[in-house]
């Protein structure tokens, strides 16, 4: 997140998918971009409203609760696009799709070697073989893509790509509607 954040880019918001209790959208929040962040566990969204409220960024962090299995972001809309500890083929080209051009996608997963230490993780969670950076569409360059080891939780990868600032797949700046506004724990 933070090399995302760190480099050259455009306009517009951080889309952060699968937020949990949003460490990455308060960080993106504290570099004064707007960042939608959606979860399907209200018991994280919750948890990121409270600190959004301590920190101060309730304008700028906007909490969804949608399931990701079925919700798909508009396309060209994100300077960023994040996803932490969240794996779904399905969603990937829907996400790098909505990064607008010159923009980041940044997206960090299970592997496989991941079922090692945790069986009963399911095998559609975890990244095959030179995913997730495979998966990206034409217009896309891999900045990085990383094995990140975890004697605990098990291995992870992280990618960094960034879309081509002429990429003519990009769409147009995005418009947030009300509908994505504030989350409240209440």
């Amino acid at each position: 997140m933070v090399a995302a954040l760190a480099r050259p880019l455009p306009e517009g918001p951080v889309l952060d998918l699968a937020c949990g209790p949003s460490g990455s959208a308060l960080l993106a929040a504290a570099t004064g971009r707007r960042v939608p962040g959606f979860d399907v566990s209200l018991a994280a969204l919750a948890g990121g409203a409270a600190a959004a409220r301590r920190r101060g960024m309730t304008g700028l962090v906007s909490l969804v609760h949608a399931d990701l299995a079925a919700w798909r972001p508009q396309p060209g809309s994100y300077a960023v696009v994040l996803c932490t500890g969240y794996w779904d083929r399905d969603l990937f080209p829907a996400a790098a799709d909505a990064v607008t051009a010159g923009g980041v996608l940044g997206w960090e997963a299970f592997t496989a070697g991941a079922r090692l230490m945790r069986p009963d993780l399911p095998e559609a969670w975890v990244l095959g073989t030179g995913e997730p950076a495979s998966l990206l569409p034409p217009g896309f360059e891999t900045l990085s893509q990383q094995e990140l080891p975890d004697a605990r939780a098990g291995a992870k990868r992280r990618l960094m790509a960034r879309r081509g600032p002429g990429d003519p797949r990009s769409g147009s700046r995005p418009q947030l509607s009300v509908a994505l506004r504030g989350f409240s724990s209440r």
